[in-house]
């Protein structure tokens, strides 16, 4: 074995070939300041559509971003070819800083938590008023998940000609949420598109809502030159079939705002939601839990906000549409 002395020349020391013919790894990553900004609008197998300027290109994420996500909503630092043309493809080598995060798990009892989208700032919660029926549990729990990511909820609710909307709006009424009422028949002439378009002006909204519930056909009605698929519901189950299978980012006409379509759900997992954030939706009880013993449920003997809408401080209705979102993190889908 050859050794070497105090005072090797570097001629006298052995250096390996690199087998693979690449640059050795560094955990020194490029600044990349001269990347340019992006707006992710749809993800398919890891190609991801990215809004730069007025071009829509294709992109894939850089290895040095890790196992770090990008989904639709996210704003991005986008390099290499910009110009959008056929068979081109650029890389995403930063994500900012997200607003906001919207997420699901599949269930109450899965740890892995899905974003849906980034950046939004209101969630559009479509239900049908009739075929299929409305199912409030999971209303419930989209309200839960959009006071957890700060998102400012709107209900929507389709097929009127159906059925009246006033009994489910009664339900709802204590929650103070805004909310906007179609008919299909409006729907199809344009003035109920026009009523949400105008929920929407200035924002990012993502739409959430189960399968067969007018979801897709009320974007299309918002963003008429781009039209998704849309099915029927099963008259045996009462149950839609999935047509959107990706999220998609719609900018509204004339620069309103944006719209993002999600897939139908058929349900809402709230594993990831820490029950102490929802209060904080509800301003006027909030207050009331400083008395409350550490790590209150908001729904035990003790709770101190018995005592605060007692002494005429808030509306028991509202206390009561509080312990009711609480409670769903409790519940299946089905009950």
């Amino acid at each position: 074995m050859r050794r070497y002395g105090k005072h090797t020349d570097e001629d006298d020391v052995r250096v390996r070939p690199n087998r693979k013919g690449n640059r050795p790894r560094t955990s020194i990553r490029p600044k990349h300041e001269d990347a340019a900004e992006g707006f992710v609008v749809t993800v398919d197998r890891g190609r991801l559509t990215v809004l730069v300027g007025d071009r829509t290109i294709t992109a894939m994420k850089a290895r040095e971003l890790g196992r770090k996500g990008v989904v639709v909503g996210d704003r991005v630092a986008v390099v290499g070819d910009l110009s959008g043309a056929k068979d081109t493809l650029a890389r995403i080598v930063r994500v900012e800083e997200r607003s906001s995060v919207l997420r699901r798990t599949a269930d109450d009892d899965d740890p892995y938590e899905r974003v849906v989208v980034a950046n939004a700032d209101q969630l559009a919660i479509v239900t049908a008023l009739a075929d299929p029926e409305p199912r409030p549990r999971l209303i419930d729990r989209c309200l839960v998940a959009a006071y957890d990511a700060g998102l400012e909820p709107l209900l929507v609710l389709t097929k009127s000609d159906l059925a009246p909307a006033e009994k489910l709006m009664d339900s709802y009424g204590a929650f103070g949420v805004r909310y906007v009422v179609t008919s299909r028949d409006e729907l199809a002439e344009g003035d109920a598109a026009q009523r949400v378009r105008d929920r929407l002006a200035g924002r990012v909204t993502a739409f959430v809502g189960h399968s067969g519930v007018g979801k897709t056909t009320l974007v299309n009605a918002l963003v008429p030159d781009r039209q998704r698929a849309t099915g029927r519901v099963n008259a045996v189950t009462g149950r839609g079939r999935h047509t959107t299978t990706s999220a998609l980012a719609l900018p509204l006409p004339d620069g309103a705002g944006w719209v993002i379509d999600t897939p139908g759900v058929r349900s809402f997992g709230l594993a990831h939601v820490d029950p102490s954030r929802v209060i904080h939706a509800f301003p006027d009880l909030e207050p009331g839990t400083e008395g409350c013993p550490r790590a209150c449920s908001h729904d035990e003997p003790d709770c101190a906000l018995d005592e605060w809408v007692a002494q005429g401080h808030a509306d028991p209705q509202r206390l009561y549409s509080l312990r009711r979102l609480l409670a769903t993190r409790e519940r299946h889908e089905g009950d």
